[in-house]
C-alpha cells in the first residue's frame, strides 16, 4: 500500500509514474476524500476542544455550587455532533483506504517508462540456443514413451490443469526441489515450510487481496474463509505480519518449497499445453526482509541465486528488466529470468525477482527498530528460486536424445532414489 502522506506531497510525480503501468489509474478521487477527511478532522478536533472548555467549565461552576445545566445540554448537543462528525470521518477514511488498498505500487526510478511488455530490456545472456541434428520434439511428445506425467488421470480426478507426476518423472521433480533448496540454504537463506493456506489479512497483506480475488482458491469456514496460498512469497511475508523487528537483526532471508494454486486457466494454443501453466504447481521461494538502503544489494542476491540453479543445470536463459507495463501489483522493480524451452520455440519465465520496497511492509505493518528510536517501514524482496514444472520441460526438451531419451544433468543425479543419468523410453 502506498503512503498517504508520499501521495499528499509528490501527486503529481505519481499520477504520472502510474499512469505507464498499462492501465487507466486515477488517483484524484483518493486525494478528494483525503482532503475531505481532513477538514473533517479539523471540525473534530474543534468540537471536542469545545466540549472540553465546557466540562471545564461546568466543573468551576459546580465547585462555585452554581447552576450549570444549561452547559450540560449545550455538552450533549456538541457531543452529538461530535459523534456524528466522528462516524462520517471513518466512513470516509474506510473508503479512501479501500481505494488506496487497489493502487499498485510505484515503479523505481530506474523501471524503463512502457505500458507495452514487448519494450522489456534483456540485461544478460547466459548460454546458447541448443541445437540438434535430429527432429526434437517438446515435453508431451516426448512423455508419450518416457510417461514422466499423466494429464488424463489428473483430468478425471481434478479437471483440466492439474498436474499428475509419475514414476521417474515425480522422482524428477522432486531432485529439482532438493537441488534448489540446498542451492539457496548455501547462500544463506534460512528454510521454511510455512501452511498452504492463509487468512484474509494475510493475504491482503501480500497484495493479493481486494484486486486478485477472482484468481484465488477460497475454502469458506464458519468464523473465516481461508485462500490457497498462490506464491510462498504471501506466506513468507505473513511471517513477521504486525511486528516490530530488531534492525540489528536484518536482513532476513527465506527460502520456501511450496505447491502453488490459481485460477488462471492460461491459453488454448499449442504453447500453454501440458506443463507450460497450470493450476497447481511446485515453487521454491525466495523472500528477503531488509532496511531500504539494502534492498537494491539483496535484489541482486536473490537473482545470482536464482540464476546460480539454471547454470548448474546448463540451461540457457536471459534475464529481462521490466518495463513499468509489465510489472506485478506490488513490485516496484522486476527482473525476470526466462529459459529457452526449444519445443515451444521460445523463453518462458521461470524466475521473477522484484523489489516491492515498503509495499507489502505497509499493508502488513511490518516495521523495524534500532534500539529505541522511531520505528520504520521495511522493505520486502521475492523471487522464484525457482518454479519446478517450466524448469522440468526445460531440462526434457534441451537434454533430449535422438533416440528419446534424456540425460539427466550431472548435478540432479544424486538426488534420485537410485543414482541415474539417463532417462529412457
Amino acid at each position: 500500500m502506498l503512503d498517504i502522506k508520499l501521495l499528499r506531497s509528490h501527486y503529481q510525480d505519481i499520477a504520472k509514474k502510474l499512469s505507464y503501468r498499462g492501465e487507466p489509474i486515477d488517483i484524484s478521487p483518493i486525494m478528494d476524500l483525503d482532503e475531505k477527511m481532513r477538514l473533517l478532522l479539523i471540525e473534530v478536533e474543534n468540537l471536542q476542544a469545545q466540549r472540553n472548555a465546557l466540562s471545564k467549565e461546568i466543573g468551576h461552576k459546580k465547585a462555585q455550587n452554581e447552576d450549570a445545566a444549561f452547559l450540560l445540554q449545550e455538552v450533549l448537543t456538541i457531543g452529538a455532533a461530535l459523534e456524528k462528525t466522528e462516524k462520517e470521518l471513518k466512513t470516509m477514511e474506510e473508503k479512501r483506504d479501500g481505494l488506496l488498498a487497489l493502487l499498485p505500487n510505484i515503479p523505481a526510478e530506474e523501471v524503463p517508462l512502457s505500458p507495452d511488455p514487448k519494450n522489456n530490456v534483456c540485461i544478460k545472456t547466459f548460454g546458447e540456443k541448443k541445437q540438434f541434428d535430429f527432429p526434437f520434439k517438446n515435453h508431451l511428445e516426448l512423455n508419450e514413451k518416457l510417461h514422466l506425467f499423466d494429464f488424463t488421470t489428473s483430468a478425471k480426478m481434478s479437471g483440466a490443469g492439474w498436474p499428475l507426476y509419475t514414476n521417474k518423472g515425480a522422482e524428477l521433480e522432486w531432485a529439482l526441489i532438493n537441488y534448489m533448496i540446498d542451492i539457496h540454504r548455501k547462500n544463506g537463506f534460512q528454510f521454511i515450510l510455512p501452511p498452504h493456506l492463509v487468512r484474509p489479512h494475510i493475504m491482503f497483506g501480500g497484495g493479493q487481496l481486494p484486486k486478485f480475488k477472482d484468481q484465488l482458491y477460497c475454502i469458506q469456514e464458519e468464523e473465516s474463509p481461508l485462500y490457497l496460498i498462490p506464491t510462498a512469497e504471501i506466506a513468507l511475508n505473513g511471517l513477521h505480519y504486525d511486528e516490530i523487528l530488531d534492525a540489528e537483526a536484518l536482513p532476513k532471508k527465506y527460502v520456501s518449497y511450496t505447491p502453488c494454486f490459481r485460477k488462471e486457466a492460461g491459453a488454448a494454443g499449442k504453447q500453454e499445453r501440458g506443463l507450460i501453466r497450470m493450476h497447481q504447481f511446485n515453487k521454491v521461494e525466495l523472500f528477503c526482509f531488509c532496511a531500504p538502503e539494502n534492498s537494491p544489494k539483496m535484489f541482486e542476491e536473490i537473482v545470482s541465486s536464482a540464476e546460480e540453479v539454471l547454470e548448474g543445470l546448463e540451461l540457457h536463459y536471459r534475464n529481462m528488466l521490466l518495463v513499468t507495463g509489465d510489472l506485478s501489483f506490488g513490485a516496484a522493480k522486476t527482473v525476470d529470468v526466462e529459459v529457452w524451452l526449444p519445443g515451444q520455440n521460445r523463453y518462458y519465465e521461470v524466475s521473477s525477482v522484484s523489489n516491492c520496497t515498503d509495499f507489502q511492509s505497509r499493508r502488513s505493518k511490518i516495521r523495524a527498530r534500532k534500539g529505541k528510536e522511531k520505528p520504520y517501514f521495511i522493505h520486502t524482496l521475492n523471487g522464484s528460486g525457482v518454479a519446478t514444472s517450466r524448469l522440468l520441460v526445460a531440462i526434457l526438451e534441451n537434454n533430449q536424445q535422438k533416440d528419446g531419451s534424456i540425460k539427466i544433468p550431472t548435478v540432479l543425479q544424486k538426488y534420485f532414489y537410485q543414482e541415474i543419468s539417463t532417462l529412457a523410453p
